[in-house]
């Protein structure tokens, strides 16, 4: 597996892999408005050719907000999704930003215990944040400079 900077020739595959993920998936028209602002960073996972996972984050200032991390469910529990969170979490303390952020489905427990495994916090909840089901978001928050220097407990 190699960890690349996503560019425009992973867009077609990156939308379908948001249909295989996700219920209410990102569009061309939204991965090209992120790909193209200078105040997002998105990381591609490919083998043999292929786009296996992305995760992206956009910052203001110092202030991180992870918007997708997405794995095929056929290349899951190989380890993509920690090698996409260890890029953006490198990324984030070359942009010197003082925390990270995201979102989570409270009903997404492999991905949870994925983020509280690099130190993100549970520090709010965000009622009937998701549809498609309807479902609470559990908001969590790494802190730079207050923990581990890798990011991970």
């Amino acid at each position: 597996m190699t960890i690349t900077r996503m560019d425009l020739t992973h867009l077609l595959s990156a939308v379908e892999l948001e249909k295989e993920c996700f219920s209410v998936p990102w569009t061309a028209e939204m991965f090209l408005a992120e790909l193209s602002d200078p105040h997002c960073v998105y990381f591609a996972a490919e083998e043999n050719g292929q786009l296996t996972g992305y995760a992206g984050m956009q910052y203001v200032l110092d202030e991180g907000y992870i918007n997708n991390i997405a794995v095929s469910p056929h290349y899951r529990r190989r380890g993509t999704a920690s090698a996409l969170m260890d890029r953006l979490i490198a990324a984030a303390r070359e942009l010197s930003l003082a925390f990270l952020t995201l979102e989570v489905r409270c009903g997404n427990s492999p991905a949870i215990s994925l983020y509280e495994k690099y130190g993100f916090e549970r520090v709010g909840l965000r009622r009937g944040y998701y549809d498609k089901p309807r479902e609470d978001a559990l908001l969590m928050t790494l802190f730079f400079g207050h923990g581990a220097s890798d990011g991970k407990e």
